[in-house]
């Protein structure tokens, strides 16, 4: 069995001072699926964790659930992930949350989808931080503009959406540092240790996982759809969406295989699509262990995600990960030094 990573030094950077938690690692929203007390068991495990807002969509049932995280982590930081959408209703939807994560006085906010810059002002007036998540540079360098705290930086191997120019990973991680001032966590294909060594090297702050946190025994999944997870490769996920320009990195299943038949139609009209879009399915999906419906994020690091674990266990081993890949450079280096 490994050493515990609280037996190692701890690796402070920009980031775990910026937040105020022991690990460079973020643990991110999980669509519907991340609660109290799956973030509680992030925060608990030193990491940091954000309570999705999609899963509660009513003001009450956030502020309850935030209320409930606190206790459950004891005071510890958390955040809330939101998204801005480019649909009035949403964001007439998104107020009302923005309003109740400010009177709960949440330590960090994680946005994604739209211009973060509306939103930041009314966020720091309360001492909130905002993190905003991007899948390019580009995008970064105007949420930099726009005064966020720190920026999220996903490649193409991620869940979820990786953006219309699917960059890597390994490119996003070297390029952002030197273009950037504030901190850059890296996400997309994050599962092993040795990969936040290697963001670090880079320049970059921390990491962002999601697919590898599936498997999590915390998480209100299905256990069926968690061993689904397990038992996959990351060569199991494909992209669909690309002809609504709204690229979705899901795991290989019926309702995907549907949408690229009509993708491959040559359908761009999204009515022709909606029936397969509907979150309802994802919802039902994660649920019920029937991994055949719904567009279910996932990305290439479950390759990583080899059995159903507690997240303490996930984080001890990916730091203890993170520490051997330290030690191997510094032998390298010795070896480069006495030859």
């Amino acid at each position: 069995m490994p050493p515990q990573s609280n037996t190692r030094p701890k690796i402070r950077t920009r980031l775990t001072d910026l937040l105020g938690i022991e690990h460079p690692i973020l643990c991110g929203g999980l669509m519907h699926l991340a609660d109290a007390n799956y973030v509680a068991a992030v925060v608990n495990a030193g990491a940091m964790g954000f309570i999705s807002a999609l899963t509660f969509p009513d003001p009450k049932q956030l502020g309850d659930e935030i209320q409930k995280c606190r206790d459950l982590s004891g005071g510890k930081p958390f955040g809330v992930n939101l998204y801005i959408s480019p649909r009035q209703d949403a964001n007439d939807r998104l107020e009302k949350l923005l309003t109740v994560v400010r009177n709960e006085q949440v330590a960090v906010v994680e946005t994604a989808g739209g211009n973060p810059g509306p939103i930041i002002p009314y966020m720091k007036e309360a001492g909130i931080k905002v993190i905003h998540k991007v899948p390019a540079v580009r995008f970064a360098l105007s949420a930099e503009r726009a005064g966020v705290d720190a920026i999220s930086l996903v490649g193409a191997e991620c869940g979820g959406h990786p953006g219309y120019m699917m960059i890597g990973s390994m490119v996003q991680a070297a390029d952002a540092p030197q273009k950037l001032s504030v901190p850059v966590i890296l996400g997309g294909g994050i599962g092993h240790g040795s990969q936040l060594t290697a963001a670090l090297a880079m320049g970059c702050d921390g990491i962002l996982m999601g697919t590898r946190m599936l498997v999590s025994s915390e998480l209100q999944a299905h256990r069926d759809y968690k061993q689904r997870v397990v038992e996959g490769t990351g060569l199991d996920s494909i992209v669909v969406q690309s002809k609504l320009k709204n690229h979705h990195r899901v795991l290989d299943n019926k309702t995907a295989r549907a949408v690229l038949a009509l993708e491959n139609e040559g359908r761009e009209n999204y009515e022709d699509y909606a029936h397969l879009l509907s979150g309802q399915l994802a919802q039902e999906a994660y649920a019920s262990g029937n991994t055949d419906q719904g567009l279910l994020d996932y990305g290439q690091s479950a390759c990583f995600a080899h059995a159903i674990e507690p997240v303490e266990t996930i984080i001890t081993q990916f730091m203890e990960q993170a520490h051997t890949a330290i030690e191997q450079v510094e032998n390298l280096s010795r070896r480069s030094i006495s030859s």
